[in-house]
């Protein structure tokens, strides 16, 4: 029932299936392992979300403190002459990359509230901060994927741009 939501959530965390099964998988040995420990004023799947975002918070420090090795050489520079031809419309990827851009902190929590509509309570136990910042996040995040976004779509000659919003609400 909830499994799917894990992985969704530990997807878009991680960006690498191989490591969103493991993290989902891990969710839910620990929440076996700790279910005396359940705390009933939350809905399962916060719970759920709240133990992966735990571990996904060890795994990301674990990365930090690993070294990133690149091989210049292993890079093929038949990768770089493709040029993708330009959409007429936004696409998937392009709503992907803007929200990639998005810092981790803001992306996290619109991946919350946005994608597994958990509330702003909900939200607020799974990440261990005030309610007033999951607001406050949430809103910088959905304005930052507007603005992103709407500058795809300008460049792709669709919509408002975003400087005809900003004006359109001066004007009022």
């Amino acid at each position: 029932m909830h499994l799917e939501a894990v992985f969704r959530l530990a997807f878009g965390l991680a960006r690498d299936a191989g490591v969103a099964e493991d993290l989902t998988q891990e969710t839910f040995l620990q929440a076996w392992q700790s279910f005396h420990r359940f705390d009933r004023t939350l809905s399962c799947r916060a719970w759920l979300c709240s133990i992966l975002h735990h571990l996904w918070s060890h795994e990301r420090r674990r990365r930090d403190r690993t070294p990133v090795v690149f091989d210049t050489t292993a890079v093929r520079t038949d990768t770089f002459l493709y040029d993708p031809p330009t959409p007429e419309t936004l696409t998937e990827e392009e709503v992907v990359a803007a929200f990639d851009m998005l810092p981790e902190t803001l992306r996290e929590t619109v991946l919350l509230a946005d994608v597994e509509e958990l509330s702003y309570r909900e939200i607020a136990a799974i990440l261990s901060i005030p309610m007033g910042t999951v607001m406050s996040r949430l809103n910088r995040g959905r304005k930052l994927l507007r603005h992103q976004l709407a500058a795809y779509a300008k460049a792709r000659g669709i919509g408002r741009s975003v400087e005809d919003g900003e004006q359109r609400k001066a004007e009022s």
